[in-house]
């Protein structure tokens, strides 16, 4: 008679044992393709065996450091403990992420920005508008534009999920209150997205912020895009590219609409309501005017930058906290301290600076601080005027257009949208072409004459008798980007000169 018992021993202990062996066959063999683990995962390096290294106790100390981060199954059996940890206990084995309720995700840092936690105090907020007016008007006399952007926080749009005991000592002052609250008696360029999502969440007709995300879906990215390039075409007085969409796809939360699940790294996929994919199109023709883009922000303009906002802008960057610069970044590491600031300012027609509720405290990142100094210390509008020349080539342009009756209109007229004055208007415009049509601006000669003027304005007038002319002049101020109206004066300054050789 068989001794079944001893059967079952024997398979049982050959089951043990080929399951303590199973990670070694599998880490040296590679017997199944495991999803990697997401988030920020720090692999320590392994390390060769030296005498000194043995004595110091070192070798030990990182050779289980490796071991214990490579040996097999070992992502799977991450996800196992976190799917058993999430299920039961209803808890997140991932840095700063809170499981709020009915299974909705948050970072605690949204969550103490929302409850006030963080709170930077009125006196704090307070310098940092000022700094910021400051900034905004000393780039509005260059003819630039600084926005602000209070991008949409999550504890903000669905606050009635977070847990409650984090909602026991709720502060009435956070930082978004305040910085929104002295933002409006300012004349700064404010976008506060983070009032108009939550204003909208039960008017949208598709979700503006996923539950098991921490940014705002991609259908909400979209709108704050088309928002932003808006605002900017606004306040330039320009018809850029812009984002449209044909259509939307309702699918199950993916990629950045499902960051905080992912970072959980669980065997399951956590279910929710469907969410919008717009089908992405992009509106430009020859005749739409490119803006010079800077944008430093948090993590949020990286669903704008990869929806290719960019394509609405030449020559843009994002400068990701003010640390890394992009697209630069994209091939080598470049860093915004590589960066020399007169170029930057003077090679970006807007500057835009977006944090959400969690990083608002510290806006900028250090970019408000350079700005400030730079504005104060190295002003950019005074190294100009430093020189002789420049000043002159400028007063005399100014000189110049005062003499061009519809110039003149143009310049009031853009001197009323910005809300500056006629004069100050003058500078900018005559500043502008002596940076940028240097043919036009070098025309302008401190010999001219009054007589020389009057020529040149009435063989202006002849030339817009001719079509064939104006057609050409028309074709050419086109090739160079320049007004047709600039044009007309090279044109006849080039005709009143040489018919006196």
């Amino acid at each position: 008679m068989r001794d079944y018992s001893q059967i079952f021993k024997n398979v049982l202990f050959a089951i043990l044992l080929l399951l303590l062996f199973l990670p070694i066959f599998q880490q040296n063999l590679n017997l199944m393709e495991l999803k990697q683990l997401n988030g920020v995962v720090k692999s320590p390096q392994d390390i060769t065996i030296k005498r000194e290294l043995w004595f110091s106790n070192e070798y030990q100390e990182k050779k289980e450091a490796y071991l214990n981060s490579t040996f097999g199954f070992r992502n799977f059996l991450v996800r196992l403990n976190n799917q058993i940890v999430y299920s039961v206990f209803k808890k997140a084995n991932a840095n700063g992420v809170i499981v709020g309720k009915e299974n909705y995700l948050y970072e605690e840092s949204y969550i103490n920005a929302f409850t006030g936690k963080d709170f930077l105090g009125e006196d704090s907020i307070k310098n940092i508008i000022n700094s910021l007016q400051f900034i905004s008007d000393t780039l509005k006399k260059l003819d630039k534009q600084l926005i602000v952007v209070f991008a949409a926080g999550k504890a903000s749009y669905y606050p009635e999920f977070i847990p409650d005991k984090y909602l026991l000592k709720k502060h009435d002052k956070t930082n978004y209150k305040c910085f929104a609250e002295y933002a409006k008696i300012t004349n700064l360029n404010i976008i506060d997205f983070n009032k108009w999502f939550v204003e909208n969440r039960y008017k949208s007709k598709y979700p503006l912020y996923p539950q098991h995300g921490i940014h705002w879906s991609t259908y909400g990215t979209v709108l704050a895009a088309d928002s932003l390039v808006r605002k900017i075409e606004q306040l330039r007085n320009i018809d850029s590219p812009n984002l449209t969409f044909t259509g939307v796809n309702m699918e199950q939360a993916h990629d950045v609409d499902y960051d905080i699940g992912d970072g959980m790294n669980l065997i399951y996929k956590l279910k929710s309501f469907e969410v919008a994919y717009p089908k992405m199109n992009m509106v430009v023709s020859e005749n739409k005017t490119k803006p010079k883009v800077l944008v430093i922000s948090d993590s949020f303009y990286w669903g704008m930058y990869n929806l290719g906002i960019a394509n609405c802008f030449q020559n843009d960057h994002f400068w990701y906290y003010n640390k890394q610069v992009f697209p630069e970044s994209n091939v080598k590491e470049t860093t915004t301290d590589q960066q020399d600031f007169t170029s930057v300012i003077a090679n970006h027609d807007v500057i835009v600076l977006m944090a959400t509720e969690a990083t608002l405290r510290g806006i900028g990142w250090g970019f408000i601080e350079r700005a400030e100094q730079y504005f104060e210390g190295n002003d950019f509008i005074k190294k100009k005027f430093n020189s002789p020349e420049y000043a002159r080539r400028v007063r005399e342009f100014v000189k110049y257009i005062k003499t061009q009756p519809k110039w003149m209109t143009d310049v009031e007229g853009r001197a009323d949208e910005k809300n500056i004055s006629v004069d100050s208007a003058l500078v900018l415009e005559a500043m502008w072409h002596v940076d940028n049509q240097p043919e036009t601006a070098n025309l302008v000669k401190n010999e001219r004459t009054p007589e020389y003027f009057r020529e040149v304005k009435h063989f202006v007038e002849y030339i817009k008798t001719q079509p064939k002319w104006m057609r050409d002049a028309e074709l050419r101020a086109k090739e160079k980007k320049v007004t047709l109206d600039s044009m007309l004066v090279i044109e006849a300054m080039w005709q009143v000169d040489n018919s006196k050789k």
